[in-house]
């Protein structure tokens, strides 16, 4: 283990040094669905949260726990939770709080697969999602009333790419009781959102963090930073006797462990009951990923700035989504928030429209047309008739999408590769 807390060395060496027993330097794949207990009082210990340990890797295995661990180092959070999907995460995030009859003051700046989750999935489940724009952070004070349980957003919004103001809003729900919980996926290491008073921190694993494409995975971040137990009324699910397991009291049953009663209790009841596990091999994966994460983020960075440069130049684009081309209180909001550049997403929108957008995507030869980001390749996509294409036309509006929108996703290549490809699929959706 390391004292460190510079992200080049975490993402290495957070929650893991050697095997105990071969000295084995890499992270073993515990491909292992039980555990063998000492005898009938550790077992019972186990359940009875008087040890922690494992129990079954439906919620929790050793390959995971490295990557908890390393996540949570890397978020400067209490502990972390892994699960099989950013989406899983997502929903997590929230039930962990709300059940039927409360609601959640959301940002209207989501990933499209987020806002149908919001919207419609956990609206089926008796949970209510009210959407706000957070250009108006008092937004989300007006639509909170007494079973709001929590505020949720997007740093780096999918694909709106205009950062959320964190503090603010994070300021409004604390004297509430009410915490914020922030997806982070587009911008790890460029922001660290618990500096800045969000509670809880999702990944989606599958994107940035692992960056090469082959694993879907997803995470939960406890900040450890947000008194559960001050507000027993606000926050029911974890001051309140839990009859899924045997009454306990969330906040009280986890004292001895640490301020990690969020996370604790997502594994024991959510990811038991509903099984979004992840699988080990995936979870090596993504740590995989991680070690070489601050080199490319760097990378990723650079080479999109580089781009939206190039594009805000061509005649045929008729706006530049980045943080970079932004002007004001957008502007000073990313300057504040992403210390580590403005992250490796460009939108831009094709003053020909929608038709211009298919030429342009059936035109490149370099960049993927695929439905992901964050990954080490280029990545191109039109919103409008595939990520948010299961919204209306005016929730397409509120989350930035419009018919002549592309969301490009800017990989390790070298720049002049990029930029060439953009530059003949331009020339092609100009015709």
């Amino acid at each position: 283990m390391t004292n460190s807390r510079h992200p080049e060395t975490l993402s290495l060496h957070a929650g893991w040094r050697a095997d105990a027993t071969t000295g084995s330097v890499a992270v073993p794949i515990h491909q292992t669905t039980s555990y063998q207990f000492r005898d009938t009082e550790h077992a019972s210990n186990l359940f009875a949260l008087k040890e922690l340990g494992n129990i079954y890797t439906r919620i929790g295995n050793p390959t995971l726990d490295v990557l908890e661990q390393r996540v949570a180092a890397l978020e400067g959070g209490a502990a972390a939770l892994a699960v099989s999907s950013g989406q899983a995460a997502s929903a997590f995030a929230i039930q962990n709080l709300a059940k039927a009859g409360d609601n959640v003051v959301s940002s209207t700046d989501l990933y499209g697969g987020t806002w149908n989750l919001f919207a419609h999935t956990l609206k089926d489940q008796g949970i209510e999602v009210r959407f706000v724009d957070p250009t108006d952070p008092q937004a989300f004070a007006r639509a909170t009333d007494e079973r709001t349980r929590a505020y949720y957003a997007e740093t780096l919004p999918n694909p709106k790419l205009a950062v959320f103001p964190i503090r603010e809003v994070a300021d409004i729900g604390r004297p509430l009781g009410i915490p914020l919980i922030v997806d982070n996926t587009a911008a790890p290491l460029l922001a660290r959102p618990f500096d800045h008073g969000a509670a809880v921190v999702v990944y989606s694993g599958t994107k940035y963090l692992g960056g090469h494409g082959t694993s879907i995975a997803g995470l939960i971040v406890d900040g450890g930073n947000f008194d559960w137990a001050a507000h027993p009324k606000r926050q029911p699910a974890l001051n309140t006797p839990d009859p899924s397991y045997h009454g306990a009291v969330w906040v009280e049953a986890v004292k001895s462990i640490g301020p990690v009663a969020y996370i604790i209790k997502a594994r024991t009841t959510l990811l038991r009951d509903l099984g979004s596990a992840l699988s080990p091999f995936n979870a090596f994966l993504i740590l995989q990923g991680i070690e070489t994460v601050t080199l490319r983020m760097e990378r990723h960075v650079k080479n999109a700035q580089a781009v939206a440069d190039f594009l805000a130049k061509r005649p045929e684009v008729a706006k530049v989504i980045h943080p970079s081309q932004q002007t004001g209180e957008s502007r000073r909001r990313a300057d504040a928030y992403l210390k580590g550049g403005y992250g490796g997403l460009v939108g831009f929108e094709l003053a020909a429209g929608r038709e211009a957008g298919r030429r342009f995507i059936d035109s490149l030869k370099l960049l993927y047309h695929v439905a992901n980001i964050g990954d080490a390749r280029s990545l191109a996509i039109h919103p409008a008739s595939t990520t948010h294409s299961q919204l209306s036309a005016e929730e397409q509006l509120a989350t930035g999408v419009s018919d002549g929108y592309v969301r490009l996703s800017i990989g390790l290549e070298h720049i002049d590769d990029i930029l060439a490809d953009l530059a003949q699929a331009l020339d092609a959706a100009g015709k």
